[in-house]
């Protein structure tokens, strides 16, 4: 439930006064850690500008203190992009001679809520005094660093906004575009066509090499450019629970349900325990033998294990049930009885007013006016409970009103207390008014189901020792035998698989399906790891990774693995077009037609704006291009298009009557052009000479 089921409480952080991430972070620490295993003192450079690493370093350190358990990786990278967008940016500056002066840098400080409203800068009419916040720090000389840290921030910032206000001042949409504009959403054209369609012919009849991808990439190489990267195999040698420490557990934990005999030293007697099945105390039973400790929650059908649920649900109070498999334990349960209502399902309609909590309200009213609104409503279901439906979709405020106001199931002290106590006290099929922070709900209880209370002794299913101690024994056989024998070959004979090959950058933390494993991807770019170097690491709750870098890939072009799925079928489809242009013989469309075994189709009245081919075929702007561009009666040349090769006979070209202006369709492209001003740091990346250094450090 959208609305109801929380308040968001928001608090006044940092403000982020622009989404490039320019303001720099507060000098307070040192990094965590000392050696970085390299003479380098810089950590990069920028269109010639040094990145000092001591700077750099500081500030990921204050990155990974602020961040909420944000890796140092993360960190490095995040400083990072803020690093290059602040020198990009700030080149650009200086270009244009760009200066603020006090009073921009004011405006841009009060915006930081930090500052702006904090009471020791807010005079008695609780407004941002200038006078008050230069008292301050002239009183607090301690904090001078920490307001020209943030002077510099705000000067950065403010000239950041002019700059922005530049760009978007100088993205202009001409008479000449909106006529454009106007011309390719109001030409149509008719035309008749033919395709040879590329899955008429089999992925298998043409192949694409690892040469011709790379190839591919090159000529294009702005769209497939990327960091260095290093592709790297490996066997996963899981460290898990073997069948025999699976049925000794079972075992075990099948033994609590009856009593056992145990010698007691005190009496020299022996002593029968009572098991789960007879213990008084359930509770103290269950918290001394299970892995899990006791809840006493009371649990609806739905919720318990679907494999079990009946059996578990059905049983008496004071039964047992079990042992049965649930995840990764072994468990035993016993009924401590029943109890009717522990879930509801339950339908609203919420009508809120100004100063809820609650957004894209669709309506304003006041409350008085909401509560007649909901009063109104109310009436309306009492009179014809059917509509409840309707009046959600149509008249409630809340998100759920797509489901007709359906919140599903939910339990006791879920939803804030007004709704919480009407639905869980009354029955099925009641319908009421509640108030809440929210608005008023129109509250309609559908269902409400009926839940046990288990009692379960659940005991995880492990490794023991002695499989741990075979598997990193087996783990490192294969790691020694792999060092100068065929790695896939020696995985095989082991009855290991090998996984695919994943390809990582330098400062990438993601590791294949294993997520994040830096210190694998850190050995990968190590200096002394050469293409067939092998390495065993272990890997915390799931067992070994033997790694074999298969390959170092430093063209500065996406990993062919990579890029394979995108670019494959591009060039798969260049050669099919060769093959279904050497059948397209004949001088008309017809014979055309028949040399390719496709029937003639028409397109009617289709523009450029939407090029569009009747009969699922989709997108084709080539065809209809070149369809516009022939005269009445005359036959193209084939056409590569997305789906086929198309040869295509132009029928007829129906003009739009000539406008004399088409401010229409200049405020149109204007609005779709809004953002373009947020291109500008991608395009400055692209023509700035960027050298980065971070792998060399321990990050």
């Amino acid at each position: 439930m959208a609305v109801l089921a929380k308040i968001r409480q928001r608090s006044a952080l940092m403000i982020a006064v622009i989404a490039l991430a320019l303001f720099a972070f507060i000098i307070q620490d040192l990094f965590r850690k000392g050696g970085f295993g390299t003479s380098s003192k810089d950590v990069g450079n920028i269109n010639g500008k040094d990145i000092a690493f001591e700077d750099f370093r500081v500030k990921v350190s204050n990155v990974e203190k602020s961040g909420q358990g944000i890796t140092s990786t993360a960190a490095a990278n995040r400083v990072w992009d803020q690093e290059v967008s602040i020198a990009l940016l700030t080149s650009e500056f200086d270009k244009l001679g760009l200066r603020v002066g006090e009073k921009h840098i004011l405006e841009v400080l009060k915006a930081d809520q930090n500052i702006g409203k904090n009471p020791l800068f807010m005079n008695a009419a609780g407004v941002f005094d200038i006078v008050k916040f230069k008292e301050y720090f002239k009183s607090n000389p301690e904090q001078a660093q920490y307001l020209k840290d943030r002077e510099k921030d705000a000067e950065l910032n403010a000239k950041y906004q002019l700059y922005n206000t530049l760009i978007k001042s100088a993205i202009y949409t001409t008479e000449a575009e909106g006529k454009l504009k106007y011309e390719m959403e109001s030409n149509k054209v008719n035309f008749a066509y033919v395709a040879g369609l590329y899955s008429t012919i089999k992925d298998s009849d043409v192949k694409v090499t690892d040469a011709e991808i790379t190839d591919f990439m090159k000529k294009n190489e702005k769209k497939y450019k990327a960091d260095e990267s290093r592709e790297v195999s490996y066997a996963l040698i899981e460290d898990k629970a073997s069948v025999a420490d699976e049925n000794e557990i079972k075992t075990k934990i099948a033994g609590l349900l009856n009593g056992s005999v145990v010698y007691n030293q005190a009496t020299s007697k022996n002593d029968t325990l009572p098991g789960f099945k007879a213990a008084t105390n359930t509770v103290e039973f269950v918290n001394s033998n299970s892995d899990v400790p006791y809840d006493s929650t009371y649990v609806a059908k739905k919720d318990l294990p679907a494999v079990d649920a009946d059996q578990l649900f059905s049983l008496a109070p004071g039964a047992v049930y079990g042992p049965y498999k649930f995840g990764n334990y072994y468990c035993i349960s016993k009924s401590l009885g029943m109890k009717a209502g522990v879930n509801a399902k339950a339908s609203h309609i919420l009508i809120s007013y100004e100063g809820t909590q609650v957004p894209n309200k669709k309506e304003k009213r006041t409350k008085e006016e909401a509560k007649a609104k909901a009063e109104a409503i109310l009436a309306q279901v009492n009179a014809n409970p059917d509509s409840f439906l309707m009046l959600a979709f149509t008249s409630s405020d809340d998100s759920s009103a797509q489901q007709g106001g359906d919140l599903g199931y939910f339990g006791p002290n879920q939803m804030v207390k007004p709704f919480n106590d009407f639905v869980f006290s009354n029955p099925i099929g009641k319908v009421g008014l509640v108030e809440t922070p929210f608005g008023f709900h129109i509250i309609k209880i559908t269902d409400k189901q009926d839940g046990i209370r288990l009692a379960t002794v659940a005991q995880k299913v492990e490794a023991s020792e002695a499989t741990s101690n075979k598997v990193f024994e087996q783990a490192g056989q294969f790691e020694l035998a792999v060092a100068d024998k065929d790695f896939d070959k020696v995985a095989k004979d082991m009855k290991l698989t090998v996984a695919p090959p994943v390809s990582v950058k330098a400062m990438d933390e993601n590791f294949g399906s294993l997520g994040n494993q830096r210190t694998i991807v850190r050995w990968a770019f190590e200096a002394d790891t050469k293409v067939g170097s092998v390495k065993r690491f272990e890997v915390a709750n799931v067992g070994y990774v033997i790694a074999k870098l298969k390959s170092e890939d430093k063209s500065g072009l996406v990993a062919v693995t990579s890029a394979r799925p995108y670019v494959e079928p591009i060039l798969k489809n260049k050669k099919k077009a060769e093959l279904i242009k050497a059948k397209m013989s004949g001088t008309s469309i017809d014979a055309i037609a028949k040399a390719v075994g496709a029937p003639v189709q028409q397109a009617v009245a289709v523009t450029m704006e939407n090029p569009v081919l009747a009969g699922g075929v989709g997108q084709e702007p080539k065809v209809v291009g070149n369809a516009f561009a022939l005269a009445a009666n005359t036959l193209s040349s084939p056409i590569e298009g997305n789906t086929g090769v198309y040869v295509v006979k132009n029928l007829a070209t129906v003009k739009a009557p000539v406008l004399k202006e088409h401010a229409a369709y200049v405020a149109k492209l204007k609005a779709q052009n809004a953002n373009d001003a947020n291109r500008v740091i991608p395009a400055l990346k692209g023509i700035a000479k960027i050298e980065d250094n971070r792998s060399q450090f321990n990050y």
